[in-house]
């Protein structure tokens, strides 16, 4: 029923949330010795979600998740990047009110449909 009502929109609503975690998770231990940064590969996350949505295997919970390769290592051997994790955190930031913005005006017309507006 998800996907049919919200398209992808539901299940990447969900993703980017769980995106937006991590990458606060990785900012919060950006001076923690031997932290290593993680990212959700969103494109690989969305296909199992749906597939699994679609009666396909149950998906992993950590399909999609991935260790950042930092651009120069530390000598601490923590991989977070405070400048890329920020950059990462914003987009997803706009992808996400993006997302939310496609679910709501769904909701909307499915709200005025019933109304019979």
């Amino acid at each position: 029923m998800n996907e049919r009502l919200f398209g992808i929109h539901g299940a990447a609503l969900t993703l980017r949330s769980e995106r937006m975690g991590v990458i606060a998770s990785n900012i919060a231990n950006a001076a923690t010795p031997g932290y290593k940064a993680r990212d959700i590969d969103f494109n690989a996350a969305l296909d199992a979600r749906l597939a699994a949505e679609r009666g396909g295997p149950a998906s992993d919970p950590r399909t999609g998740m991935v260790w950042r390769q930092p651009t120069m290592p530390s000598l601490d051997g923590n991989t977070v990047e405070l400048n890329h994790e920020q950059v990462a955190f914003a987009e997803n930031a706009v992808a996400y009110s993006a997302t939310l913005s496609f679910v709501t005006a769904k909701v909307n017309t499915v709200t005025r449909a019933l109304k019979g507006e």
